[in-house]
């Protein structure tokens, strides 16, 4: 059954409008907090947001709705969304409420949900919620039940030192020079303070939020400043994070940009060389490079692919026993430490692995070559463009000329109108030349 209004990640949507109206979130308030309370104890929910400015107006209304429900609300302020995660299981919550539309722009914003495992909500929980959203009337707390609000102040402290944990004790970062990039949103203060008190000389940017510079040319999807301050002040390594910090790209002493795939690479080979990789390999999307797959083939490892978004991966991840799991856009899951994608936590790894080789960035993290892969996305309106069926035609004869040494990925994004095309294979030409016949044909049906 499809649902309504959650997609790959939470509820999202632009800001005063749809699904994000005070109204609507009020009412996701009352529904998450009417399903998801256990026993006679008082039942309590965690709330974390980045720095967006309907931060706070979706916080007051989901508050509102929670309350109503009955449950108390502990108000974390601006955290990473693992931070929530972290602190839903932490702090014996009932649930844990992430408020970010993650890598979007500021006009957005977004619902993520975790349960008491600290795990992100499946597919048929959100639909339970669904299921009370189109109801004319929600079940509420009687007077002498409704919850009670509070700040928690040191919500960022117990995060760092969480974080500063998963490095090796025997380890510093002393004399590596760090560019970070916090992309104007959640992590703006706690990822620099743990780098620092790990060791590093750090260099800020993207560390100034004013409501509406989250992501805004900074950032994991906007790398390019962080690339330019590295060469610029000649530092080690560049780290951009996400709008609330749960994904992570790299860059390293020349200013090169390191995808999540890299990432992954390294972390895995390096987990396993010490024995502490499970599963056998790594789990990642359909999204991740053919030459990811082969690097891990040629170890003896293997990689599984999901559909896209990193609550997939995770999903599998528990249900076969890995812990290393991700995507190519830079969310990197360690179950060792995590119940989600964590940008600082992947950094950290990485930084350890620098810091054991005495090695630059550049040497340790170029783990494989990547094949060549053509991402292009096709706007669309209305329709289902993708069930067109020259579309369908078009996608059969671009496989065939792929053979077996390519792959071909057309999906719609899950959190914007865009369909998503992307063909990798040896030969880079035609891999273009098919990604951009292919958008041509789906922008057509979806005129």
């Amino acid at each position: 059954m499809t649902r309504k209004y959650f997609g790959t990640d939470g509820v999202r949507g632009t800001s005063n409008s749809g699904v994000m109206t005070a109204d609507m979130v009020l009412r996701i308030g009352m529904a998450a907090g009417n399903l998801y309370k256990r026993g006679n104890h008082r039942h309590r929910v965690v709330i974390g947001k980045d720095t967006r400015l309907s931060g706070y107006m979706i916080e007051q209304a989901l508050t509102a709705g929670l309350l109503a429900s009955g449950m108390d609300v502990y108000l974390l302020g601006p955290v990473p969304t693992p931070a929530v995660a972290m602190l839903t299981r932490s702090m014996r919550s009932d649930l844990g409420v992430m408020i970010s539309a993650s890598h979007n722009p500021y006009q957005d914003n977004g619902i993520k949900i975790f349960g008491p495992d600290g795990y992100k909500l499946s597919d048929e929980q959100e639909r339970r919620i669904e299921s009370l959203l189109d109801q004319p009337s929600i079940t509420v707390a009687t007077p002498a039940e409704i919850g009670r609000a509070k700040r928690i102040d040191d919500a960022q402290a117990r995060y760092i030192e969480f974080a500063k944990r998963t490095f090796p004790k025997d380890m510093k970062l002393d004399g590596l020079r760090v560019v970070i990039d916090t992309a104007n949103g959640a992590a703006y203060k706690v990822a620099p303070t743990a780098l620092w008190e790990l060791g590093a000389e750090i260099i800020q940017i993207g560390h100034e939020p004013d409501g509406t510079n989250i992501n805004a040319k900074c950032g994991s999807t906007a790398p390019e400043a962080m690339c330019a301050k590295v060469r610029e002040l000649r530092a080690d390594i560049g780290i951009a994070l996400d709008g609330d910090a749960d994904r992570a790209i790299i860059c390293d002493e020349h200013g090169h940009v390191i995808d999540g795939d890299q990432v992954m690479a390294l972390i895995a080979a390096a987990w396993n060389r010490r024995g502490e990789l499970r599963g056998g390999g790594l789990v990642a999307t359909v999204m991740s490079n053919l030459g990811l797959e082969r690097y891990l083939a040629s170890e003896n490892l293997s990689l599984v692919r999901t559909a896209v978004g990193d609550r997939y991966v995770v999903e599998h991840m528990r249900s076969h026993g890995f812990n290393v799991g991700g995507e190519q856009s830079g969310h990197i899951v360690l179950s060792d430490f995590s119940t989600t994608g964590d940008g600082l936590l992947a950094a950290f790894q990485v930084l350890a692995e620098v810091v054991r080789s005495r090695k630059p960035v550049s040497e340790v993290c170029n783990v494989f070559a990547p094949v060549p892969q053509v991402l292009k996305n096709v706007k669309f309106k209305t329709g289902k463009p993708l069930e067109d069926n020259q579309v369908k035609s078009a996608m059969a004869d671009a496989q065939a000329r792929l053979g077996n040494s390519g792959r071909l990925v057309i999906r719609p994004s899950g959190t914007e109108p865009l369909i998503r095309v992307m063909a990798e294979g040896d030969d880079e030409g035609m891999v273009r030349g098919i990604v951009d016949e292919l958008c041509g044909v789906i922008a057509k049906a979806a005129a």
